[in-house]
């Protein structure tokens, strides 16, 4: 009797505790079975992470530790039953902080954007290629930011992984990480 109380005490206080509605997540978040181990987990923020909303922004985050070596290409792969849309059409014309897709370093506490090449959406192998017009210097906090994201029709958790290449590399990405998205039904 005595285990079943308290269970229900823990259960009752975990849902009253629970905000009825998420706007904003972020982190790498709790898994409980499978997923990547924990130090190749990457932080993130999604603006709002809900299916039904018309646009997100996904902000991926790449730590300074991770960032051994200079980058000139950014090779982001996701799920195949990730069904979401991505806004990859820059602009010359546009400001680049107005861009849909933006790479980002960390200069002390700000971040300065870093004007783009190219950025392809292969959808049928579920790739999406950033090219920086110079490669990304070495030692820095990395922001990769997607404006006028349509989420997926049905909530999930999707992986997306994150692999560089390196100039003068021999073409073979090099993994990063995995940002680990929750996007929740409405």
């Amino acid at each position: 009797m005595k285990r079943w109380l308290s269970a229900s005490l823990i259960i009752g206080a975990l849902a009253v505790a629970a905000p009825p509605e998420v706007t904003a997540q972020g982190l790498p978040g709790f898994t409980l079975f499978g997923g990547p181990r924990r130090e190749n987990q990457l932080s993130f923020r999604l603006d709002y992470g809900r299916t039904g909303h018309p646009r997100d922004r996904y902000r991926l985050r790449i730590p300074a530790d991770k960032m051994s070596f200079a980058v000139n290409q950014f090779s982001i792969d996701y799920p195949d039953y990730f069904d979401g849309q991505f806004d990859v059409n820059l602009n010359p014309d546009r400001d680049p902080h107005r861009q849909p897709v933006q790479v980002r370093v960390r200069q002390n506490r700000d971040y300065e954007v870093i004007p783009l090449e190219e950025v392809i959406w292969d959808q049928e192998n579920h790739v999406i290629e950033i090219y920086p017009l110079e490669p990304v210097a070495a030692g820095n906090d990395i922001e990769i930011v997607f404006s006028n994201v349509r989420n997926p029709r049905f909530g999930g958790m999707y992986y997306f992984n994150a692999r560089v290449f390196s100039p003068g590399d021999l073409p073979m990405a090099r993994y990063l990480g995995t940002w680990v998205l929750n996007i929740s039904p409405r």
